[in-house]
Parts: structure tokens; sequence; C-alpha cells
């Protein structure tokens, strides 16, 4: 029986096809917004959690003054951290491996090219090296990396290797920073990360002599020893800090953040993201779902004496309801299918522009939740708008019908 009205259904769509198919334009353009947006967003969410999930678990990062990542992979705070502060972190208790780090815009030459990049200046004692064995966003592509009694060498990421200069840069490459020479000694592996392709490291020491900075430290990573709980020791720091630098439990001028909690962070702040773009494509559905429940109106009414009639051989109101529920189901379903196509494949086409530019996070989704959630998104929009005029066919009476 079941099968018999989806027959009805489909015959009365196809008896219209004009209406039907500018119905449908409707849902479509909706759904195919909403799937490539969603597609777009949860692929870069993926992506960069991958990032963030390469430093493990853990992992504590501690920035000045609740300082944030700027848009190069820099922090962006007023206050400061020094080496005393570092000396105090490291003897902390359930800390293994504390590395503290400098960073400062420089202007990198290549030829006769000169670019402004961030360059950072990491330790490299055989503590700093076996943390940097343990993080993948360390891994060398070609070359090595910065070792104990290295001075003016440099290890570049793969985009500032490949597509910052008009030359590539390669492993036995000299170039300049801030007037001051280099040889290149490793590019690190791609990522497709925005901070780890584009990372610039030196040594401290040289870092600290070519910017004039004797005591500075801009960052400070750890790693927490096994056996212990990472929000425990987390915990530890920052009492010592706030004893040491003599400030006030929740006036810190610093923030301690584990690798956990910067995922979460990261997580929360793409989910609004995501949930505001989508609740903007989802205006172009609620336009799609007037326009079903417009053109079922017109069905209905087109349709009066059909409907008598089957009524009058038997037919039962929710016959009728279901017929017509059936067919505002299936312009959302069809929407749906072309919407689907269409946005996954515009969420390709932006994947690809946008790796030929160097931005490899932004990446499509395209999973089977995503794909069935927009596919039943669509029917299920179509079904309820197409409810009421369904109702109101269901509720006709044969006589008054036949008279039509």
């Amino acid at each position: 029986m079941i099968l018999d009205y989806f027959r009805i259904a489909v015959s009365n769509l196809f008896k219209r096809k004009l209406r039907s198919w500018l119905t449908v334009i409707g849902i479509f353009i909706g759904i195919m917004a909403v799937v490539a947006l969603v597609s777009l967003s949860q692929g870069m969410q993926n992506a960069i959690l991958s990032e963030f999930k390469k430093m493990g678990t853990d992992r504590i990062i501690l920035t000045p003054g609740g300082a944030k990542m700027g848009p190069v992979g820099g922090f962006i705070s007023s206050v400061k951290f020094s080496e005393a502060d570092y000396d105090i972190v490291k003897k902390t208790k359930g800390v293994e491996i504390a590395l503290g780090v400098y960073s400062q815009s420089a202007y990198l030459t290549f030829g006769r090219e000169t670019k402004q990049q961030l360059v950072w200046g990491f330790p490299t004692d055989s503590k700093a090296l076996e943390f940097y064995r343990s993080q993948s966003m360390f891994d060398i592509g070609e070359g090595r990396f910065l070792r104990p009694g290295d001075r003016y060498k440099v290890v570049i990421g793969a985009t500032v290797a490949n597509e910052t200069f008009e030359k590539d840069i390669h492993v036995g490459d000299m170039v300049m920073i801030n007037a001051r020479e280099f040889q290149v000694i490793g590019i690190h592996k791609k990522s497709g990360g925005l901070v780890g392709d584009n990372v610039i490291r030196i040594p401290k020491e040289t870092a600290r002599e070519i910017f004039n900075e004797p005591s500075e430290v801009t960052a400070i990573f750890m790693k927490v020893k096994e056996g212990y709980n990472v929000d425990d020791v987390a915990d530890n720091v920052k009492r010592k800090l706030r004893n040491f630098r003599d400030v006030k439990e929740g006036e810190e001028d610093f923030s301690v953040q584990t690798s956990a909690q910067a995922i979460q962070t990261f997580e929360a702040i793409l989910g609004i993201v995501q949930a505001v773009l989508v609740g903007i494509a989802a205006i172009s559905l609620l336009v799609g779902g007037i326009g079903i429940m417009n053109t079922m109106y017109t069905s209905v009414v087109e349709r009066t004496r059909e409907i008598g009639i089957m009524k009058s051989v038997g037919a039962r109101n929710s016959a009728i309801l279901l017929i017509f529920l059936m067919e505002s189901g299936l312009l959302g379903m069809l929407g749906g299918i072309l919407g689907v196509i269409l946005g996954l494949g515009l969420s390709k086409v932006a994947e690809i522009v946008a790796a030929q530019y160097g931005i490899e996070t932004l990446q499509a989704y395209t999973g089977l939740p995503l794909i069935i959630g927009a596919l039943a998104f669509a029917f299920f929009i179509g079904s309820v708008s197409g409810s009421l005029p369904a109702r109101q066919a269901s509720k006709l009476s044969p006589v008054d019908a036949l008279r039509k």
C-alpha cells in the first residue's frame, strides 16, 4: 500500500515537471550552501585539531599575559617572561622537560628578495633535542635539525622553503636574517599547518645575539613526567609562578594551558563559527520550505476533484495525507540530493584552490554522517513544509470536492 502511495506521489510530481523543478531549486540552493560550509568548516577543524594532537596529551604551554597565537605563530602580549621565570618552571615537580623559546619578527633575505618573517630561537641542549624527537611537528624532511654547537644555522618550514621566495631554498643555501648570514641545514616535512610550515628556527643564543635580547622568554613548552597528572602539574606551575611573580590567584599575568585544554578551546571556537555559518545558510532553506508549501497548496487546489474521487471510492483521510506528505518530502529529498552533490563539489573546489595558495588546513569533509544528515534534513524540511497543505487535502469533504 505504501508503495502505491509512493508511485502516485512520483507520478504527480512528473506531471508538473516545471513547477517541481522550480520548487526544488529553492531547496537545493540552501542544502548546497549548508553542505559546503559544514564540509569546509568540519574539514578545517579536523585538520587543525590533528595539528594540536601532534603535541601529545602530556604537554603544557605557558604564555605571558594570557597571550594568544598570532597569525603566523607568534604570541601577542605586552607582559614578558624572563630566564628567571623559566628556571622556576623547569624545577617544578612533575615537569620532565621545559623549553624556554624566544621569538621576534625579522627580515629574511634570500637572493634579491626580502620578506618579514617570525624567527624562533630554540635551545639546542640534549634535553631540548629529546623533546623535539617526541614531537612530529619537528620532523625533518631534508637535512637535519639544530644540535649543540650550532651558531648561524637555520631550519625552515616547507612553505618558507618552497613558496615564500621566487626561487626555492635548499639545504646548504645561505640566507640573511637581519643582515646576518645563516646556512640552511634542514627543511621540515610539510604538515599542512599554517604555523609549522612557516616556521624559521635558529639556536636561541644566536637569536639573543642578533636581536640584542639577553633574557626575554616568549613562551615555555613543557613535557610532563610519566605517571604525573597533567592538570596537577599545570596547577603546580601556576602556583609557583604566582608566588615568584607576586600575583594573587585569579590575577595572574600569565596563562598555563594543557594541550587537552587547548584542543577543547579550539573545538568550542570552531563549533560556534560553524553554527553561525550554518545558521546563515539555513535562511535560504526557510525560503525553499515556503516554496514547497506554496507549491503543495497550489497542487491541492488543482487536484480537489481528484481528491473527491479518491475519497468517494474509499480512500481514507490518512491515505490522502500520506500521499501529499510523500510528494512534499520527495521535493525536499530531490533538492537535498542535488544540494549534497553540488555542495561537496563546491567544497572540493575550494580545497583545491586553497591548496594552490598553500592553505592546506582548508579541507573538504565528505563523511557519510554529513551526507545522510543533509538528505534527512532536506526530506524533513519538505515534509514539514507540506504538512499544512496535506492536512487541508485530507480534510476535504468528498461531496464538496466533487463539485469543483
